[in-house]
């Protein structure tokens, strides 16, 4: 094949990748009418992830989140702070629960996070609830 045949389809190619590599793994489970979604960044420690797998996996621990045992919640946190030091959540961690929406949920905990962080990278969010 010519490589000018070849040109358009690497540069499409290429330019595809940033994005690819933005992506950040997701877990997801349901138990009891429950979906909890883990957004697996890669700056979580693993005493981060293994407390939001509590979540995932314990009735007691989401509720917790949803208290009333419907609605949605959500936890967003600041990639270069995490929400989990030396044992005690991070004051910029925000989580969200009771909301009726899971965009609501979302929006509010990025926001409330955004609002108390003290680096420049944005808050994102590490876990979502939707209890129905």
């Amino acid at each position: 094949m010519p490589i000018a045949r070849l040109a358009a389809p690497l540069a499409l190619l290429l330019t595809a990748l940033p994005a690819a590599a933005d992506t950040v793994p997701v877990e997801t489970a349901t138990a009891d009418g429950v979906e909890v979604r883990l957004h697996l960044h890669p700056f979580l420690t693993p005493e981060e992830l293994a407390t939001l797998r509590l979540v995932a996996t314990n009735a007691e621990a989401r509720a917790i989140f949803v208290p009333t045992g419907a609605g949605f919640a959500a936890l967003a946190v600041a990639p270069a702070e995490g929400f989990v030091r030396d044992a005690l959540p991070v004051d910029s961690a925000v989580a969200v629960g009771g909301a009726a929406t899971a965009e609501g949920a979302a929006k509010d905990a990025r926001e409330g996070c955004d609002a108390r962080r003290k680096a420049d990278t944005p808050c994102v969010l590490v876990l979502e609830v939707a209890a129905r």
